[in-house]
This record gives C-alpha cells, structure tokens and sequence, in this order.
C-alpha cells in the first residue's frame, strides 16, 4: 500500500489501485479523525466504520493515480 495525502486536509491513508475503479483504502484512526468530512458524518450520527470515502479524498487519489505517484498494480504484483 502507497501513502496519499489528501490535498484537502493533509490527512493521509494508506492506498492500493488494482485497476482504475478498485481502490483499496486503509484509514488509520487517526486518519478517520482527522478528516472533516468524516467528522462531519459521524456528527451527524453515522457510523465512522461504515464511511467509505470523502469527495476530497477521492479527488486526491484519483489526482495522485493521474500524476503516477499512486501505480495500478496487478493483484499478482501485489501478493510478490
């Protein structure tokens, strides 16, 4: 997994792209704090585990794919 930061907030998980539309993210704890989007659902009386991604965040990524600092990598590729 490839560290993103998202250009929004600065908050930073972990990311795996095995193909254009698979993503894989990883939220730290403190990722999930960090972010006001998610802070702003669980305010509103969301479960945090249940959040899938902010518009923010997946702005980044997608930005990030685009520049190639985060690669689409093959599911072989990734268990190597």
């Amino acid at each position: 997994m490839q560290p993103v930061e998202c250009a929004a907030c600065g908050n930073q998980v972990l990311c795996e792209k095995f193909s254009p539309a698979h993503t894989s993210v990883q939220w730290t704890a403190e990722a999930a704090a960090v972010c006001p989007e998610f802070g702003a659902l669980v305010a509103a009386g969301e479960t945090a585990a249940r959040i899938r991604t902010c518009a923010a965040l997946r702005d980044s990524i997608d930005r990030a794919t685009a520049e190639g600092t985060l690669r689409v990598t093959t599911l072989e590729a990734a268990d190597v």
